[in-house]
Order: structure tokens, then sequence, then C-alpha cells
């Protein structure tokens, strides 16, 4: 469904932060992207969304593919149209709008309006919470529940791709779980093909079926998830895991250096 090729990204004509990235993205899986902070996953996102125009990068280099058709330099209002939406970092909820009115507006590209009622009982068989708060501003709701707002909002658009930017940010284990669940639920029953971010290495590796590992603007190891979750190197260093499974402290993680087998 998705094919990256080789692209470069440039913030402000200077600043290189993709170099040569490529990944695939089969129609109906669900694939993570791994890494550090500043490794360069959220531009890759913004890079296939549209959006790194509105913070003047641009892709310099490289192809984005979707559905064959060629989508990178596209408007972001376009590749949504085309099937694509973007749930960003942070929830980003309209919080002066109602839950149902922040449904509302991830439907407002779609052309089949008659067709939007029904959905809102979609989005609240994944999320009841949000039923339950419908006619509450967004504003009021806790962190769990805005982003599960955020997803339902993507569900609105009928994306046949969504783009899931570390939907595990600033929430408890449980509802972390929580979340994780739904979102496997929702590629299970609407075939929705889903290209997730997440620095919750494990929890993101428990519902992909396929993985990429980014360092400085690069992919340095990819594979499916059970042979991923399984190596060493991503034990130690993503998962925080030595190889008798003793936990790592930060500061051994911070200190370690991959294998020199990666950079072969």
């Amino acid at each position: 469904m998705l094919s990256v090729n080789n692209i470069e990204v440039i913030y402000s004509d200077v600043i290189l932060v993709l170099k040569g990235l490529s990944l695939v993205v089969p129609e109906g899986q669900i694939v993570a992207l791994l890494g550090a902070n500043g490794a360069g996953k959220s531009t890759t996102l913004k890079a296939i969304s549209g959006l790194l125009k509105s913070e003047e990068g641009e892709v310099t280099d490289g192809e984005i593919l979707f559905g064959g058709r060629r989508i990178d330099g596209k408007d972001p209002e376009e590749i949504v149209r085309a099937g694509i939406f973007q749930v960003m970092e942070g929830r980003r909820v309209f919080e002066d709008l109602t839950v149902e009115e922040n449904l509302r507006c991830g439907a407002h590209t779609r052309k089949d309006q008659g067709n939007v009622k029904d959905d809102y009982e979609r989005v609240y068989s994944y999320f009841p919470r949000l039923k339950e708060r419908r006619k509450g501003l967004a504003g009021y709701l806790s962190g769990g529940e805005q982003q599960m707002l955020a997803i339902g909002r993507a569900l609105m658009a009928r994306p046949k791709l969504m783009l899931l930017d570390e939907p595990s940010l600033g929430l408890s284990p449980l509802l972390v779980k929580e979340i994780f669940g739904i979102i496997k639920d929702i590629n299970d029953k609407e075939k929705t093909t889903i290209l997730l971010v997440e620095q919750n290495a494990r929890v993101a590796l428990s519902i992909s079926s396929y993985g990429y590992i980014m360092e400085n603007g690069k992919v340095v190891l990819d594979g499916e998830t059970d042979k991923l979750a399984n190596n060493e190197d991503v034990k130690e260093f993503y998962l925080g895991m030595t190889e008798v499974g003793a936990r790592k402290s930060y500061r051994d993680i911070k200190h370690y250096k991959r294998r020199k087998r990666w950079l072969s």
C-alpha cells in the first residue's frame, strides 16, 4: 500500500533529517517504526502525510508512493482524501469543541456526508467512554480519553492507512494496554493499515507484523516482529534486557554501543 523509497528530508534548507530512508507498509498490516528521540520517526510520518511544509521541511530526494501513485509534494488535504490520516503526537484534540464535534471534524473531507452519522456509533463501539462524554468539551477529558478521541476522529475519515505517532505518550501502563488492544482490534475488524511510530518497543512489537528501527535518519534494522523481539541487540538496547533477562539501567542503555554487525 505504501512505499517510501530512499527519501531525504531537509528542514529550513540546511538541516538534513532523513538520509535515504526506505520502508514498505503492506495492505492490511500493522508496521512499527521504532527508535530513540531524534531518530526521525515523526519526520517520516509528516513526510508521508504532507505536513512537512508547515515546519519548513521538504522531501528533497526519493519518492513516496501510495497505492502506486506518487504523493510526496502533494497538499495534506489531497493526501487525506487519498486515504491517509495522521494521528499526531500529543493527541491535539480541539479542546473547545465537544467530543462529537471533534469526531465530526474527522469526516470533513468525505464525500458521503449522509453516512457520517452511522460512523459515530462505529467509533463509540471501540470507545464506549467517548459515547458517555459525547456532549462534553474535549478539553475536560483525561489524557487517555483524548487519545481515544484522536484515534476516533481518524476513524471518522475512513482511512485506508492510519499513521499513529506515539499513542502511548504520557499514559499509564493500564491505559497503554487498553489503547493498543483497541488499535489491534481496529486493524482486525476494519482492515485499516497502520504505520505505528512508538518508543515503547515492547508493546509496539506485540501488535505489529513487521518492524523498522531507525537511528540518525536511517533504518538500521528491520524484520518480522517476532524475530526483532528475540534479537539480542534489540532486547538489550530497545527493550532494556540483557541476554539473561535482567533489566538494564537507563545509564547502561544510554552508553550501550551497537554490535558491529548492525553497521555492516
